[in-house]
């Protein structure tokens, strides 16, 4: 063995001791990162596995609420729901509901991220003030509005000199809970927006100058394309939470379905009928056709996303 060989060795050594040592360690890191893991995943199972599976249960039996009779019944909660018109009205108005709060949202959020971030003066005033309601609990903004849409003293009638019947008419009703969950909920799509606009580089606005594109150019072409992923983030979360309105309109219409029933969403239903009618499996297989019906519209989100990534990749 040369001089250099026998310096070597020990460095080659201590190098396969080493590979060794850090071959063995992502098995040690799994095998101790499940103990990190595993409070989250009891919790999990506990509030969210074991639930849904009692739920399922339920739905196949005539459950009531005060937990005694339970009669297996098979697949007849499901038939029924099917059959039930109040159920397919209560779902129409949640989706009527979600088709006109979800654009609003998105362009009223996204005007208002576009106002917060080229405003010079008092931004961070502008800022708070888009944000604070977003803050607010569903009973606070629900009784305020419930206030201000008051044909007799609300400020909005008297405002504006109208004398709409807002929380006693039908044709009235749902657009007044539509303008209460824009004002209430747009906080949280102004934020989203608004961290989105910031991270735009700004060489990008400075050669658009330089090439002579206006104001208006550099919008379209430059802001509305880098916001493409939050835009679709956005949606995608005001649909999911749109279709699950309930604090708010129960809250407007003093805890009942509306007038003619026009606000009755299919959270509220599902509530009538567990805790009003006792009626816990019918309620359980509803609530079932709901959640099918929202991972649905979950997975075609992220079935959409992910061709729109393979497709800008390529």
């Amino acid at each position: 063995m040369t001089t250099a060989e026998s310096v070597l060795a020990p460095t080659r050594a201590g190098a396969g001791a080493a590979g060794t040592t850090t071959a063995a360690r992502p098995g040690q890191g799994f095998q101790h990162g499940g103990w990190f893991v595993a409070p989250f995943l009891a919790l999990f199972s506990l509030f969210v596995i074991w639930p849904l599976l009692r739920g399922v249960y339920l739905s196949l039996t005539d459950a009531n609420i005060t937990g005694t009779g339970e009669r297996f019944i098979g697949l007849d909660n499901y038939r029924e729901a099917l059959d039930d018109p109040l159920m397919w009205d209560a779902l129409g108005h949640s989706a009527y509901f979600t088709l006109l709060v979800v654009p609003c949202i998105a362009v009223l959020a996204f005007l208002l991220a576009m106002l917060a971030h080229h405003i010079e003066r008092g931004q961070w005033l502008w800022r708070l003030c888009f944000f604070v309601p977003f803050l607010l609990p569903s009973t606070v903004a629900g009784n305020l509005w419930q206030w201000l849409f008051n044909p007799g003293t609300g400020m909005v009638n008297h405002v504006f000199g109208l004398d709409t019947p807002w929380l006693t008419d039908a044709s009235y009703a749902m657009l007044a809970l539509v303008i209460e969950t824009l004002w209430w909920t747009v906080g949280f799509s102004f934020l989203l927006y608004l961290a989105a606009l910031q991270s735009i580089p700004a060489h990008l606005y400075e050669a658009a100058k330089l090439d002579g594109a206006g104001a208006w150019q550099r919008t379209i072409h430059i802001t509305l394309p880098m916001l493409r992923t939050i835009t679709g983030l956005v949606i995608a979360l005001q649909i999911l939470a749109s279709l699950q309105v309930f604090d708010q309109a129960v809250v407007m219409m003093d805890f009942g379905p509306g007038p003619e029933n026009s606000t009755r969403t299919f959270v509220q239903y599902t509530l009538e009928e567990g805790f009003t009618s006792y009626r816990v499996g019918y309620a359980s297989a509803i609530s079932i056709i709901f959640f099918v019906i929202i991972a649905a519209v979950a997975l075609a989100r992220m079935w959409l996303l992910r061709n729109r990534t393979e497709e800008a990749g390529r």
